[in-house]
């Protein structure tokens, strides 16, 4: 496969009784984490809406009829004043720090991480809306910074909590789903499978937010992005949807299969694991199939949660970062501004200069 290079930047014993000994210092408790400030113009307000699609069962939950989806709502809001929303409820923290195999912190302490937007907050407008998908077995609220960040330039984001594929989801009803298809992700087939599950989770999603919030959201410009298996689950969305207009994967090896080619905008970016001919030969495959506007980036030092809220909670959870990786604050600072660079090109037909100069610390083609 041939690739054009636009540019590389590398973006690290005596007889007298021994004297008592002073007690060793309590180890300072762990302080909840605060994300990075929205970059943007406007002042963010969230909701959560709970949707049930009844004509399909869950795919997990043998039990349940019906679909359920969690989904939460990020927009540009008129007031920046009220009450700051919740990273995740005490339960969810706990269950996530728990499947997670992080031990050694408080087990609500990420329920208090301190973050931008506001509850019961106006909306100011109609605007773009962005789909986001997290990875597997981690909540939508992992990527509350990113998605602050996009509502605060002026986007609608609608982060979706598939239902028991990560650690805790909390129902309309109250109930905390735990993740059911963590059971079953060595199964053959288990990609494609979570893709297509979520490619129809998407398309439920849109259908009942394109009906019910007509004054908030432009039906006319529609993107997705997606970490890990949400990032593979764009380019799977957008196959099945034509009305996804654009899509960003972060670092997700693919799993969907585009026999016709694809030729609307995608964007790639990830860690060096994922730089062209590298180990996930998977972006090397599609990229030869998507016949549109594409772009694929490799940030330097990355890691696989580095586009995700984590960097900016490792402190919280006792983690050090990773030697020669960019800060918290810069991992952030690049995925913002890469991912809404794509969309005001691409949702607002805004040409963007940073395609023509790179962030320092990406590889660029």
């Amino acid at each position: 496969m041939r690739r054009t290079l636009a540019a590389l930047l590398v973006l690290t014993a005596c007889s007298a009784p021994a004297p008592p000994r002073a007690a060793a210092p309590s180890p300072t408790p762990p302080q909840p984490a605060t994300l990075v400030a929205p970059t943007g113009e406007h002042p963010v307000g969230t909701a959560v809406v709970h949707l049930t699609d009844a004509s399909r069962p869950d795919p997990w939950n043998l039990d349940a009829e019906a679909r359920e989806l969690r989904v939460t709502l990020w927009y540009p809001s008129g007031e920046g004043e009220g009450k700051r929303a919740a990273y995740m409820s005490p339960r969810e923290s706990e269950l996530t720090l728990a499947g997670s195999g992080a031990g050694g912190v408080p087990p609500a302490i990420l329920s208090r991480t301190v973050v931008h937007a506001t509850t019961n907050a106006p909306a100011t407008g109609r605007f773009p809306l962005v789909v986001v998908s997290p990875g597997f077995t981690k909540p939508v609220s992992t990527l509350t910074s990113l998605a602050e960040d996009l509502a605060s330039r002026g986007y609608v984001v609608a982060g979706i909590d598939h239902a028991y594929e990560n650690h805790a989801t909390t129902l309309a009803d109250g109930t905390v789903a735990e993740c059911l298809a963590c059971d079953s992700d060595t199964d053959p087939g288990f990609g494609m499978g979570v893709v297509g599950i979520r490619a129809a989770d998407v398309s439920f999603v849109l259908d009942e937010l394109l009906a019910k919030r007509p004054a908030l959201i432009d039906r006319t410009r529609i993107a997705m992005a997606g970490q890990s298996i949400g990032g593979a689950s764009a380019l799977a969305a957008m196959a099945a949807d034509p009305r996804i207009d654009a899509g960003v994967d972060l670092d997700g090896t693919t799993y969907a299969r585009l026999p016709g080619g694809l030729d609307r905008p995608f964007l790639f970016v990830g860690a060096p694991e994922h730089a062209p001919g590298g180990r996930d030969h998977s972006w090397d495959r599609d990229w030869k199939l998507l016949t549109g506007w594409k772009r694929w980036v490799v940030v330097t030092g990355a890691d696989h949660q580095s586009f995700t809220d984590l960097p900016q909670l490792q402190h919280t959870l006792g983690l050090k970062p990773l030697a020669g990786a960019p800060s918290a604050a810069r991992l952030a600072e690049i995925t913002r501004t890469y991912v809404a660079a794509f969309l005001d090109e691409h949702l607002r037909s805004r040409p963007q200069p940073l395609w023509k100069a790179p962030i320092s610390g990406t590889t660029f083609g």
